[in-house]
């Protein structure tokens, strides 16, 4: 891990180049550039808003699209940022080949480009709290702590998947196919006080539901968030960016040979 960890510091502006290079790319030839990282969450959360607010009504929400927004955000950061960085390191090409070139550097990249949305996107929640009057609390100080926890939980989340689809390229795939089992079990369009109580058990085997949790929580309640909760997610984002960390190194000698 401190080896990783030390080749991304050396590496830090090769680390922005290729972030950079990978934004331009994304909206190289559109009209509106990067303004897409915006209209694309509003298209979302129009749709969203729109079936779950006007069709099927969630009652106990007030402010329900700020409270689905809030939730939806991180989560296109994470079904992004761990599709590209499992396919990362497969598709790394040439890149791979090259002795100096750390290859978890292309795991950090997609991670950080999709942060790098998430980031464009986070204004217009405020934007959309100023609207509602929802004035931010004192929670909205721990909102770092969580982008932070998430970078790491993915980074290392990311690192495994992508060694791992070395081996076995239907990673990819499956995960693909997941993402949308995955989304539904995370109360984002929905609260978790509308699950049943026999499957509550989901929420505390979902890191994700936890976060989106924490993002709610951060944005809308005036109240401190669950310190035990925020411990939690600490200590398994933390571990598992040192497990991802260790399934990575261990196959990462065969990568040039077999991508």
């Amino acid at each position: 891990m401190l080896r990783n960890l030390t080749e991304m510091w050396k590496f830090r502006s090769l680390i922005a180049a290729l972030v950079g290079r990978h934004l331009n790319a994304r909206y190289r030839g559109s009209f509106f550039g990067f303004l897409w990282s915006f209209l694309n969450p509003l298209f979302l959360i129009a749709t969203y808003s729109l079936v779950f607010r006007y069709y099927i009504r969630f009652n106990s929400v007030e402010h329900y699209t700020l409270f689905m927004f809030a939730g939806l955000l991180p989560w296109v950061w994470f079904s992004s940022g761990l599709i590209e960085a499992t396919a990362s390191i497969s598709s790394g090409g040439s890149l791979i080949t090259k002795a100096i070139f750390p290859p978890h550097i292309l795991v950090v990249v997609s991670v950080i480009t999709s942060l790098a949305n998430f980031i464009f996107a986070l204004p217009m929640v405020f934007l959309l709290m100023w609207y509602e009057g929802v004035a931010p609390g004192v929670a909205l100080f721990y909102l770092p702590l969580i982008i932070v926890t998430e970078f790491f939980f993915m980074l290392g989340f990311g690192l495994a998947l992508a060694a791992l689809n070395v081996y076995y390229r239907d990673i990819q795939h499956i995960l693909g196919s997941l993402m949308t089992l995955w989304f539904f079990l995370c109360p984002i369009i929905y609260p978790a006080s509308v699950i049943p109580e026999r499957f509550r058990f989901t929420m505390v085997l979902n890191p994700i539901a936890t976060f989106t949790e924490l993002y709610q929580a951060s944005l809308l309640d005036r109240a401190m968030p669950d310190l035990n909760l925020v411990g939690m997610i600490v200590s398994l984002s933390f571990l598992v960016f040192i497990v991802g960390n260790l399934i990575f190194n261990y196959y990462r000698e065969d990568f040039a040979e077999l991508v």
